[in-house]
């Protein structure tokens, strides 16, 4: 299992339409990426840095896939689709990052 972060960079005159990312672009993603191993993802919003800053990325979204190859391989076959979608929600490109799950802890 990997981690893939999306993450959308802040900045003054930048453009996001969350309504249009969370209503269209995030079910597209998971209606072509499910059956290619997206397991799921989480959006979240950014709100500030510790010292009360503005955040570096406005919107950053984790999607757990079943392995790297598994992501490439989906981009691959889906990318031309999601990634045009991303001029219809941001004026920004965002960063992306493959992590490995190097620890986890649930607490009740």
């Amino acid at each position: 299992m990997i981690l893939v972060s999306v993450m959308y960079p802040s900045g003054a005159g930048t453009r996001f339409d969350m309504d249009y990312y969370l209503n269209k672009h995030m079910p597209l993603v998971s209606k072509r990426w499910t059956s290619k191993g997206l397991h799921d993802y989480t959006v979240v919003k950014g709100v500030g840095t510790p010292d009360g800053g503005a955040p570096p990325y406005q919107v950053v979204a984790h999607l757990r896939f079943e392995s790297a190859d598994a992501f490439k391989a989906a981009a691959t076959a889906d990318g031309p689709e999601i990634f045009g979608d991303i001029p219809n929600f941001t004026d920004t490109q965002p960063a992306v990052q493959l992590s490995d799950f190097a620890a986890s802890e649930v607490r009740g």
